[in-house]
């Protein structure tokens, strides 16, 4: 049987709760991981780590703990691409599974826009946060987890 985890790179994540509900209904262990203690629920399976000040240390944690099969929950293209090559899963809070097929292509994008933004070609940020993104995240996880579970019979 594979021993899978959650990390949360918790800063700012929307699906926290979606995500405790996921986990809670297959028995599977979540750390929080961020700059400052945020409410958790008081539950076993949940627990909160709290890291240095400073822009990477939630990600270097994670990238340092993370294990195969294990899944992280973040928004971060550079988090996403080491938690792969550590062989773990990393989920994005609007459902989307980073893959090896399309993290190269993900980091490249993602350094093109913040070229453009410090050109002052691109304003604004990502599209709001909408219901359909909690509910493709929710499939998205309870996929992975079934995937990792079946791998491992």
């Amino acid at each position: 049987m594979v021993f899978i985890k959650i990390y949360i790179d918790g800063d700012g994540c929307p699906v926290k709760e979606e995500t405790y509900k996921v986990a809670f209904r297959y028995q599977i262990p979540v750390i929080v991981v961020a700059n400052k203690a945020i409410n958790i629920p008081l539950h076993p399976l949940v627990s909160m780590q709290v890291v240095s000040q400073g822009p990477d240390e939630a990600d270097n944690w994670i990238a340092e703990n993370i294990q195969a099969n294990d899944i992280c929950i973040t928004a971060d293209i550079p988090l996403a691409d080491r938690c792969l090559k550590k062989s773990a899963k990393a989920l994005n809070v609007r459902g989307e599974e980073f893959t090896e097929d399309m993290i190269g292509d993900a980091m490249a994008t993602r350094e093109l826009m913040k070229h453009l933004r410090e050109l002052g070609e691109m304003k604004g940020g990502p599209p709001p946060f909408e219901k359909r993104d909690r509910s493709a995240f929710l499939g998205s996880l309870d996929r992975i987890i079934q995937a990792i579970k079946r791998k491992s019979v």
